[in-house]
């Protein structure tokens, strides 16, 4: 799609932003992802950072982590005061993944995000190895089904969101609003200490 960290910087540098997190996102994270006593998160693409703030709110430590510079900018100030929180600027499909947290997350996210990614099914396994035992990686998309045309390009159809699932011994769907909700749990054939291969891109 042809979109540079320059291009996104510009976008938030301007003052635009994305779909505020809605009630029902927020209620899905309540019920299927309580923070535990010592819970840690990760919102990958995480803009503004509204995510993040809400899933420090529930008692998580966060990493916000993005590659636009000018959304962290925004993010660090706008939730300046919220505790529990580190934001790291990281492409996090391409750069290494040292500054991550070491011993892994209980809640992966990733927020109208996923269909920008060149290479998704790669991510997912990337992401799922971070995974602590019994965490959870949720996506949320807008769907082709309630997407105009002219916006097919940051929203997926039925077979792209299936094939987000392969690889996860328990997968689930939920709607929000009109945004598919995936929480993806039990990764096969992975673990903390090492990274799967590169599958072939999706289209």
């Amino acid at each position: 799609m042809g979109y540079t960290r320059t291009d996104w910087s510009e976008h938030y540098n301007a003052g635009r932003d994305f779909r505020q997190l809605g009630n029902e996102e927020k209620s899905l994270l309540v019920k299927h992802a309580p923070a535990s006593v010592g819970g840690r998160a990760l919102d990958v693409c995480c803009g503004t950072g509204e995510l993040v703030a809400f899933m420090a709110s529930l008692g998580y430590t966060v990493d916000g982590v993005d590659f636009a510079e000018g959304a962290l900018v925004r993010a660090r100030t706008q939730h300046a005061e919220t505790e529990g929180v580190r934001w790291l600027c990281l492409d996090i499909e391409h750069d290494d993944l040292d500054d991550l947290a070491e011993d892994g997350y209980d809640l992966i996210t990733l927020r109208l995000c996923i269909a920008f990614i060149h290479d998704r099914t790669r991510l997912l396994r990337r992401l799922s190895a971070r995974l602590s035992e019994g965490g959870t990686l949720v996506v949320v998309t807008p769907v082709v089904a309630h997407t105009p045309e002219e916006r097919r390009h940051i929203a997926l159809d039925d077979n792209e969101l299936a094939m987000l699932t392969d690889g996860f011994g328990k997968a689930e769907r939920f709607d929000a609003q009109g945004l598919a909700v995936l929480l993806l749990e039990s990764p096969e054939g992975t673990s903390p200490a090492g990274e799967k291969g590169q599958p072939d891109p999706l289209p």
